[in-house]
């Protein structure tokens, strides 16, 4: 009996230290659109060309997307035409 009273208080100990260890960590903050359209634009001209905008994945993965979400048809994505993608108008 004085055994599992001991594996008991053992297995509580260990459970609330493993709460209490995932209430500590911080929670990651969400990138914006805003952020994630500026690391994407690696050249810095304010638009996304097709590959800036698929990064690793295959043109073919990501194609029918990009022309979607460029309503004007030039070719690039202006911020405006990405934050909708998230459904949110990007700050001014």
């Amino acid at each position: 009996m004085k055994t599992l009273t001991s594996l008991l208080s053992v297995l509580a100990l260990s459970a609330s230290i493993s709460f209490a260890a995932d209430e500590a960590k911080p929670e990651k903050p969400k990138t914006s659109p805003e952020d994630m359209f500026k690391r994407l634009d690696k050249d810095g001209d304010g638009k996304l060309s097709i590959d800036e905008y698929r990064g690793k994945k295959e043109a073919s993965e990501v194609e029918a997307k990009f022309k979607d979400l460029d309503k004007d048809g030039d070719g690039k994505l202006s911020m405006e035409e990405y934050s909708a993608r998230a459904g949110k108008a990007p700050k001014k």
